[in-house]
């Protein structure tokens, strides 16, 4: 993956190992997601990011991706929306509410959002990353 340059933070309960992620705002990372990765490292996440909440454009596909994924939907006001587990090659998973941000991690980190609690979604400077 390209840099990873996001912190991502559950600000009602802590995670227990740091979460960074790649932040994925245009349209072609976005429509490349994780397509014929082999892996998502437990550390690693990708965030796409959307101009406004929606749940059809948030909505997500597996097919070409080979490994099982964790799928967090947060809102504008950074509050998880919608938990999922997406099982590879599978078509289509759309949130339950409208979304800004979808969150792609390593399934083992599924019980790390729960829908309703709050997130920060920091960026990193330069500075930032000592």
């Amino acid at each position: 993956m390209s840099e990873t340059n996001i912190r991502i933070q559950n600000i009602d309960r802590p995670l227990r190992t740091q979460l960074l992620a790649v932040d994925c705002a245009s349209f072609l990372c976005r429509l490349r997601g994780l397509t014929f990765r082999k892996s998502m490292p437990f550390e690693l996440g990708l965030l796409l990011r959307y101009d406004k909440e929606t749940r059809f454009d948030t909505a997500i596909h597996m097919i070409g991706v080979i490994f099982d994924l964790a799928i967090v939907w947060i809102d504008s006001k950074q509050e998880v929306v919608d938990v999922q587990l997406a099982r590879r090659w599978r078509p289509f998973y759309i949130p339950a509410r409208p979304a800004k941000y979808v969150l792609e991690i390593a399934v083992q980190r599924i019980a790390d959002f729960r829908v309703g609690e709050r997130v920060m979604i920091e960026s990193l400077s330069i500075d930032n990353e000592k």
